[in-house]
């Protein structure tokens, strides 16, 4: 097997080599490949797809997989983005097709949806989560042993598709027959809730995962802890008659007013 990387004499990394080992560097090369579609695998980002709903732990070993080879946990193909991206944008047309808008409020309802929700809710997320594994759950704080902030960037996105499928594919399905026309009947804010605590439980789930296979982490145990308050805010919103579905379309049709 050739050498990953060519080292000085004393065994560190040469000049050359540790400027491509850089956080900067890492990002350019994912960025710039984001203008060279054929460069994408998108038959292994589908492949990921897939058994993030069947199999997680298979799609974490790969990343391990990855550190091995390209010394990098964080994916080096956006493929991955792109696809959900996609899955994104027409999960959102089928929601404004559900809530009988317009091309116009639909196309609004996508700009928020992809920058708003998906991007920058996720840029803030992975940001916290990198800052809290790094400052509290590294075993030996350590230059060479810390969360990438691409791979907590990635920990989201696995994280997030699951429960873009459910909340945004699944639940269209049922959306004007069960759970927003009945919104006040058992039965319609029962399923509704039903599949929001399955979304985020899978979203906390996969989280959770994403950084258990981190050998450097410690204590990754208590990302599993909001499951409790989870259950508790389930169990309030189906005895109080809360629809989270139906304030999820009323906050869509508010954005595009």
């Amino acid at each position: 097997m050739l050498p990953l990387s060519s080292s000085s004499s004393n065994g560190s990394l040469s000049s050359r080599d540790a400027a491509r080992h850089t956080a900067g560097a890492k990002r350019y090369k994912y960025l710039r490949r984001l203008l060279h579609f054929r460069q994408m695998d998108f038959e292994f980002a589908l492949w990921q797809m897939f058994y993030l709903f069947t199999s997680p732990q298979r799609v974490y070993r790969n990343f391990h997989y990855r550190k091995q080879t390209k010394d990098q946990w964080a994916r080096d193909d956006p493929a991955f983005l792109v696809l959900l991206s996609v899955w994104l944008c027409v999960s959102t047309v089928g929601f404004g097709l559900v809530l009988d808008m317009g091309i116009l409020e639909t196309m609004k309802l996508l700009l928020w949806v992809v920058f708003v929700d998906c991007i920058g809710v996720g840029l803030l997320i992975s940001t916290l989560m990198w800052f809290i594994t790094n400052k509290y759950l590294l075993k030996q704080p350590s230059r060479d042993f810390d969360v990438e902030w691409g791979y907590a960037f990635d920990v989201h996105l696995n994280a997030f598709y699951p429960l873009l499928v459910i909340l945004h594919f699944l639940q269209l399905l049922f959306i004007n027959h069960i759970v927003v026309i009945n919104s006040d009947w058992f039965v319609g804010y029962f399923t509704g809730n039903t599949l929001w605590l399955i979304a985020i439980g899978y979203y906390l789930y996969i989280t959770f995962l994403g950084y258990n296979v981190l050998p450097f982490l410690r204590n990754t145990v208590v990302l599993l802890y909001p499951f409790a308050l989870l259950v508790l805010v389930y169990i309030l919103s189906v005895s109080l008659g809360w629809n989270f579905t139906r304030g999820l379309c009323d906050f869509y049709k508010f954005r595009v007013r």
